[in-house]
């Protein structure tokens, strides 16, 4: 199978250009060596069986060897050798020059492993697994970028050719590169499945060395699959993990898992957004639990496409997850986050998309069209709500949205007179 274009390919040319070195960190699968592979010259993989022992005895000698090559030179799996963060570091600095060197890691190595930041020498940049634009599943007719530069864009008409069993079948199998090469449906679900497997198993115990449990891995996996796009306390999944008496799990060692998973780039839970349009008393400020793939949620509940197809409303959370993966990825900058707006008086947004130029996007997520009038009405009314407070607080005037999006699992694309656009979810691009 040929190269499928990535939205990482750009922003990875780009930092070649600026930076001496450039980490791309990201789960497991999720194609960040494939990427490099297309613009390295030279290329070490630290995990090639037959050669590890011996590359990593050099990096415990003498780690400079193991950097010459042709530039860009790309050494995979870095972090099982982390004395070659600071070789590379030096190389930088000595040789004052760009595109030297690509770094690939799929779990985060502790700061303690390395003696400097890497600083203005080595620039991180994240990679995650691919959107539906990327797996060539959206037709791509409406781009994200466009709609920022132009909030006027006539969208109108424009139909996604995506059914609902498309989507549910595409959140299933996930956005793994691997999975696109396998020939059968049910052979490709098997990917995300295996994936989850492996966390829990080993990669959960070998990202820092310290033994820990498969069983209790699986269940906290579980119970944050059973709780993705809330605001569930940490109180409510511990209760959840230990309801069934097969294991047991204090606070502690729930923060130990749940930082072990984050560090596999597994775990990505969300932030609120916390403007001063009410007061802090009123706005939630836990985070939103998220995967970085909604394939995992699924995986984690043992869910099918067809079991799936008559839980929609398990589907709808399933589908935000989804959303807030292609969002990301139509967005991968370093100054790019995301997060959430809630408040006890039931004003929300289910997404915050913040560009680093300041411009953000109010973005919602909703299945089917019964829910788009409610989300949409969300929207306005938080733009509403801005705008009154900087009426009042006109000294620290915020900003208003530049976008006000839902985000669907239907047919076509609208823009309602409020200005809020909806679209459907295979129609989206970078």
């Amino acid at each position: 199978m040929s190269y499928l274009k990535r939205t990482a390919d750009a922003v990875l040319e780009l930092y070649l250009e600026a930076f001496g070195a450039i980490l791309i960190e990201g789960p497991k699968w999720c194609g960040k060596t494939t990427t490099a592979e297309q613009l390295a010259r030279s290329v070490i993989k630290l995990q090639d069986p037959d050669m590890r022992d011996e590359y990593l005895a050099t990096a415990e000698t003498k780690p400079s060897l193991l950097l010459k090559g042709a530039n860009p030179r790309l050494i995979d799996e870095w972090q099982d050798a982390p004395v070659l963060w600071d070789a590379v570091r030096t190389t930088v600095d000595d040789r004052r020059d760009q595109g030297l060197f690509i770094l690939t890691g799929s779990n985060a190595v502790k700061k303690e492993k390395t003696r400097h930041s890497g600083n203005n020498r080595i620039a991180k940049m994240d990679m995650i697994p691919m959107s539906l634009w990327e797996s060539q599943e959206s037709n791509g007719k409406i781009s994200l970028k466009e709609l920022f530069d132009n909030p006027n864009l006539d969208i109108d008409g424009i139909e996604s050719d995506m059914t609902i069993e498309d989507l549910i079948f595409s959140a299933c199998r996930g956005g793994w590169p691997g999975s696109l090469n396998v020939k059968t449906d049910r052979a490709k679900l098997l990917v995300a499945k295996n994936y989850v497997k492996t966390v829990c198993s080993e990669d959960i115990s070998r990202v820092d060395g310290v033994q820990r449990d498969e069983l209790l891995a699986k269940m906290i996996l579980r119970s944050y699959a059973r709780n993705i796009s809330t605001l569930a306390k940490k109180s409510s999944l511990i209760t959840d993990v230990t309801a069934s008496g097969e294991v047991s799990c204090t606070a502690p060692t729930f923060d130990d898992y749940v930082g072990a998973l984050k560090k596999l780039f597994v775990i990505c839970d969300v932030d609120a957004w916390c403007p001063a349009v009410r007061s802090k008393s009123a706005i939630r400020s836990g985070v939103k639990r998220s995967f970085v793939d909604p394939s995992i949620a699924v995986a984690a509940l043992n869910l099918t496409p067809e079991a799936l197809v008559v839980q929609l409303n398990t589907f709808g959370f399933i589908f935000e997850q989804m959303c807030i993966r292609d969002l990301k990825a139509y967005t991968l900058d370093a100054d790019t986050h995301v997060s959430y707006y809630h408040d006890r008086y039931g004003l929300e947004a289910d997404w915050v998309l913040h560009l680093g130029d300041g411009r953000y996007a109010l973005v919602e997520c909703k299945l089917g069209s019964k829910e788009i009038e409610d989300g949409a009405k969300h929207l306005a009314e938080l733009k509403e709500l801005i705008r009154k407070h900087n009426k009042e607080e006109n000294q620290v005037p915020l900003r208003e949205p530049d976008l006000m999006l839902v985000l669907t699992g239907g047919k076509m694309a609208y823009t309602r007179p409020d200005g809020v656009k909806i679209i459907p979810l295979g129609c989206l691009k970078n």
